[in-house]
């Protein structure tokens, strides 16, 4: 096992290319999936973020045709993830989404996403509080859609009937929160507790989740139970300066940084999976096993993603 077999589940952009872009055109998704696995990912979920439906449904059946008529481009992409539209609407909670577009959890607009990736919907990430009785998690489910939580505040109670209800994952725990929290009864504490019955992701790049906090939530988390994602946009695999995620202006800066035109909150990552895994050995001190755990075999086992 190498360095180059990692798995990353949460991919917008990569190498200046926008997968969020209306304009995004087939050979630019193919260079970008060339340089992911060039620069060490074997498989990795493209990810699309919260818009308004018809946009979103838009841009899932173009990432689906590219899948399906490129033969360079199935080998390295293992199916589509949605993050939203279906997520909490509020501030700190939403993060980079534009809460206009953010909509309550409905089956029949979930599947019309899930339809919409013409069978290679693979992750979908919502906000438990807002899909009113798990219904939503259960019709996904049984379309075989793993569902993440995140961008969301689901008191306990909510987050245990979500898990019963087949909720199997937590996105980028740590992030898509509001920077003050509640000191024990928040969103990480609450997920950190369930975390037997979860995946838990974690952004390893030290700038969304300082890495001695990033240590202490693998400490409570456990490792076999642990993911790392890098939420890259199109910055990652590029530099310092001005890059794009769905319309909106992001700045790069020299600590590799992804800000908000306003300076506000960060927008996505400027991180590679190769890169996190570096972090995890070098910053955290983890050896060569636990590092191919976090960023391989644990997202292919979340995923169903054989080896």
């Amino acid at each position: 096992m190498t360095c180059g077999d990692l798995i990353d589940l949460q991919v917008n952009g990569y190498a200046g290319v926008d997968f969020n872009s209306d304009d995004l055109t087939e050979e630019q998704f193919l260079e970008a999936c060339r340089r992911l696995h060039s620069d060490g990912v074997k498989r990795f979920l493209p990810t699309l973020i919260t818009d308004r439906l018809e946009t979103l449904a838009a841009r899932a059946q173009k990432l689906a045709r590219f899948i399906e008529r490129n033969r360079d481009v199935t080998r390295v992409v293992a199916g589509i993830h949605l993050e939203g539209p279906f997520i909490s609407p509020q501030p700190g909670y939403v993060g980079a989404h534009p809460a206009g577009a953010v909509r309550t959890a409905t089956v029949d607009e979930a599947l019309r996403l899930v339809d919409a990736c013409d069978g290679h919907a693979k992750l979908v990430t919502l906000a438990p509080e807002h899909d009113d009785g798990c219904k939503t998690i259960r019709a996904l489910v049984d379309r075989g859609v793993r569902v993440s939580a995140g961008h969301c505040n689901p008191t306990l109670d909510q987050l245990d009937q979500a898990i019963d209800a087949g909720l199997s994952m937590f996105t980028h725990l740590g992030n898509g929160c509001p920077l003050s929290l509640p000191r024990h009864d928040n969103i990480i504490q609450r997920v950190l507790s369930c975390s037997q019955r979860l995946w838990v992701c974690f952004i390893a790049d030290g700038v969304h989740v300082p890495f001695f906090a990033l240590q202490n939530y693998l400490d409570a988390a456990g490792l076999d139970r642990a993911i790392v994602v890098s939420d890259a946009i199109s910055a990652a695999g590029g530099g310092v300066g001005e890059h794009w995620l769905a319309g909106q202006r992001v700045h790069v800066d020299a600590d590799y940084a992804t800000w908000s035109e306003d300076r506000s909150h960060l927008v996505g990552s400027a991180l590679s999976l190769p890169q996190a895994y570096t972090n995890l050995r070098n910053r955290l001190g983890l050896s060569d096993e636990e590092a191919i755990r976090l960023t391989r075999l644990n997202p292919a086992a979340a995923i169903g993603e054989g080896l």
